[in-house]
């Protein structure tokens, strides 16, 4: 099947409809009042890192416009004019949703979000002493004259632009004040009646600009706020290979000055000061998005519930795991047999106690493991910098180009180094995003092996949102082809010829394309054939090509794809044997898993991979096969608690609108809610 023929969208598009199905999750009135604010929330910060990444991406392409078309088949200024138009509405749709829904569903809860015309008196002077005892001191602000540079903004940084007016003088002076970002965006003011009332850091300093400029004659303050999204890639000379760290430093502050992509200003701006700020920046029409007189939204993640408790999701406990005891040696448990952790259902605990023994444990020799990812305090960097501190060789690969958190991984790396693990950087040009750990234990004289394989990463705090597998085994089939994979990055080189894992960016491509093949001759040959594939983002051409030619030779596939797809669904002579759903709930879905129908005798992978170019052919990632038919049917199950949900899964169709799915089932099934049952009462 050609490929330039076959049916796709855009990626950058099917990304915004990825978001815009975020955006449905915060217009459900279904969903308590607080996480869909918290949804909106997520919408926002989403969209804030789209612009600094893939607009910047576009922006670039766009200069060389004929070779981008020759390159990728599109035209990267017609997709720019397409994000615009579409990111406009969606801002639209945010709006109405946050000051004619959440707002007024809010007050019904007794909860009222002020501005600075709203207070009263009492609730003034409140607002006026916090201000003068927290915030003022923070504030300096940055005069605008004609005869001086205009200042760089930061990235993603709020700012009000300030306008003064003197009828006396017939004079007008512009200003910029940093909104500070260490603040607590919230201030929760006393309760009067039974009524809860909170006002946003903008609204006070709105409300007390008279103490900020009472040094300038001025009859009117008006005051706006403006966000400018900056280019976030990072250039590094790829011929460098020496002192990586310190290229990386650098790069990140360039990170800081990029190129403006976005400049996201209050719609009830005068157009005089839209004007003033259009002059005084590099930026494409494209760029200016008109939104509401709050940004930097994704401080909403943390809007305080001073409501009911049902305002937001109940915390449930997490599950402890059928066997697997904590209190009892993890490393004898797993030698018996394999264990599969399911995150955020049950605990993350149980890896840190895996780490945490082989820290301690005198049998262990030597713990190497992969890191992309962490939290803050890590738990995880603490087990291992015991585990030096008790003598075990430790080797750990943290992954340097973790988009957002190579700051933060630099200084774990530094970290490691003075604590006495050996750190690997990985391989140059290649982000190294597998998610694997072994431990080497000498028993009776000799090495055994203990492995946990996972979809998501080492970080217990996205632990207990994201949805992932993790896998503990003693299988020699996977534990001995995970030494070759550590081996080959000590040595930055990579090997071929795994008999059991799939390890990009040599044979992920290949393996995966035999395992389609596979099902397009058994769908040939009348043999039953099909397939269910689940993961983030579906976008390599030659994959979707290769999935519209199982669906043209009778394959039936189903597909779980939270993000972007590039795949159309439903086109006679391509797809019409394929169905998409996107699962957007309390929990971000982020597992990958792979299930073919292999003739009747299913072959089950999890992978850290997503299906596109950059994870299959530019990345190290490991996919896994599940071994023990105990868990192979576990995953099944489960698989099938998510195909049945007609509560919280959209179905993704050629129309893009993201209708949520119907079933013949009159019983309405939420799979995240299922899942957890399941999980719970299993044994």
């Amino acid at each position: 099947m050609s490929k330039a023929r076959i049916p796709l969208t855009n990626r950058e598009i099917s990304w915004l409809y990825f978001n815009d199905r975020v955006l449905q999750e915060a217009a459900d009135k279904t969903v308590p009042l607080i996480e869909r604010l918290r949804f909106l929330a997520i919408f926002s910060s989403n969209l804030d890192e789209f612009y600094r990444i893939r607009v910047a991406t576009l922006n670039r392409l766009a200069k060389v416009n004929i070779k981008a078309k020759e390159l990728f088949g599109y035209n990267p200024k017609k997709i720019l004019k397409e994000i615009k138009n579409i990111v406009v509405k969606q801002e639209q749709k945010f709006d109405l949703l946050f000051e004619d829904d959440i707002i007024q569903e809010l007050a019904r809860e007794k909860i009222f979000i002020l501005n600075e015309t709203q207070l009263n008196v009492a609730r003034g002077k409140f607002v006026r002493n916090y201000f003068l005892d927290k915030i003022l001191s923070t504030l300096v602000p940055l005069m605008l004259e004609d005869d001086k540079r205009f200042p760089e903004l930061k990235d993603r940084s709020v700012y009000f632009f300030v306008k003064l007016s003197s009828q006396k003088k017939d004079k007008v002076r512009y200003s910029l004040i940093e909104i500070p970002a260490d603040l607590n965006r919230f201030l929760v003011l006393p309760e009067t009646h039974n009524l809860k009332f909170i006002i946003l850091l903008d609204d006070i300093i709105r409300y007390c600009l008279e103490d900020i400029y009472f040094i300038f004659e001025h009859d009117i303050i008006e005051a706006y706020s403006i966000q400018l999204t900056r280019d976030a890639e990072l250039h590094i000379d790829r011929e460098v290979s020496g002192k990586f760290i310190d290229m990386l430093t650098k790069s990140l502050q360039k990170r800081k000055k990029g190129k403006p992509m976005r400049l996201l200003y209050d719609n009830d701006m005068p157009p005089d000061m839209l004007d003033f700020l259009v002059a005084k920046f590099d930026l494409h029409t494209d760029g200016l998005i008109p939104g509401n007189r709050y940004h930097n939204f994704k401080d909403f993640i943390d809007f305080p519930n001073v409501g009911r408790p049902e305002l937001e999701y109940p915390k449930e406990p997490a599950l402890t795991v059928p066997g697997l005891d904590l209190s009892k040696s993890i490393f004898n448990q797993i030698a018996e047999k394999d264990f599969l952790i399911h995150l955020p259902y049950q605990s993350f605990d149980y890896i840190i106690h895996f780490l945490r023994e082989a820290a301690i444990d005198p049998k262990v020799i030597e713990i190497s493991i992969t890191l992309y990812r962490l939290a803050e305090n890590s738990r995880v960097i603490n087990t291992l910098i015991n585990a030096v501190r008790n003598g075990k060789q430790v080797s750990c690969l943290l992954e340097l180009q973790a988009r957002f958190d190579e700051q933060a991984n630099i200084y774990w790396t530094r970290r490691l180094e003075e604590e006495g693990v050996h750190v690997n950087y990985g391989i140059l040009d290649y982000k190294v995003h597998s998610k694997v750990c072994l431990v080497s234990r000498k028993e009776k004289g000799k090495i055994v092996y203990y492995a946990n394989l996972a979809t998501g990463n080492y970080n217990e705090k996205t632990a207990n949102l994201y949805s992932d597998y993790s896998l503990f085994t003693t299988h020699a089939q996977l534990t001995q082809e995970l030494q070759k994979l550590f081996e080959s990055l000590q040595k930055k080189v990579f090997y071929r010829d795994y008999q059991y894992l799939i390890v990009s960016p040599l044979e992920s491509r290949k393996k995966v394309n035999v395992l389609i093949d596979e099902e397009i001759d058994n769908a040939r040959s009348g043999k039953i054939a099909y397939m269910i594939l689940k993961m983030n983002s579906l976008a390599d051409e030659d994959i979707i090509a290769k999935l519209y030619e199982a669906n043209n030779a009778g394959v039936k596939i189903q597909l779980i794809i939270r993000g972007m797809c590039c795949l159309v669904p439903g086109v006679q002579g391509y797809s019409e044997n394929i169905e998409v759903i996107s699962i957007i709930d309390k929990y971000l879905e982020h597992s990958r898993v792979w299930i073919f129908a292999n003739g009747g005798e299913e072959k089950i992978y999890l992978s850290s991979a997503d299906m596109m170019t950059r994870n299959l052919d530019h990345r190290v990632e490991v996919s896994f096969p599940i071994l023990d038919k105990n868990l192979r049917k576990e995953i099944r199950d489960i698989i099938n608690i998510q195909l049945k949900d007609n509560t919280k899964a959209r179905q993704i169709n050629r129309y893009n609108d993201s209708p949520y799915r119907k079933t013949r089932s009159k019983i309405a099934h939420r799979a995240q809610t299922e899942i957890y049952t399941y999980l719970k009462y299993k044994k």
